[in-house]
């Protein structure tokens, strides 16, 4: 029987080193057998964006993050798990979110990390505003249609 694993959630405007999370996650451990980690970043967007502005409901935002992730462990044999979202204005190359998904199997861990992706993506309530390099904003960034499309396969 697995360990009950508990999830590093953490939102925060400040960025985050995905390899020093990766070893929180996994040091002093013999029970790792698979470390998945996806990184998201900011997009330049062709060089017309100077930042991205994500926004969030403090309170809500990380009660819906704990409601995805205790979906991932119920689904797969995790060991562990973290997810951070960033807020605040975040220029492009810089950090936006983290999944580290580990597992004994690294199957558990793709597809863990893959499901947390998706439902992040339409799930979480945070809210994007894109700022372009021409000194305006675009205004908010609108759910996409393929990102549902997406989520909806683990259903």
């Amino acid at each position: 029987m697995n360990m009950p694993v508990t999830p590093r959630i953490v939102v925060q405007a400040d960025d985050f080193s995905a390899q020093d999370e990766a070893l929180r996650l996994t040091s002093g451990r013999k029970d790792v057998g698979a470390l998945v980690t996806f990184t998201g970043l900011c997009r330049d967007e062709a060089g017309t964006l100077s930042a991205l502005e994500l926004e969030h409901y403090p309170g809500m935002a990380e009660a819906e993050l704990t409601r995805i992730c205790e979906q991932a462990i119920e689904r797969w044999p995790l060991t562990g798990l973290t997810v951070i979202h960033r807020f605040g204005k975040i220029p492009p190359g810089d950090n936006i979110v983290l999944v580290i998904a580990a597992s004994s199997h690294r199957r558990a861990a793709f597809e863990a990390a893959d499901f947390l992706m998706d439902y992040l993506k339409t799930r979480a309530p945070f809210w994007k505003k894109e700022h372009l390099v021409a000194g305006d904003a675009s205004g908010w960034v609108e759910a996409r249609e393929c990102d549902d499309k997406d989520a909806a396969r683990w259903t």
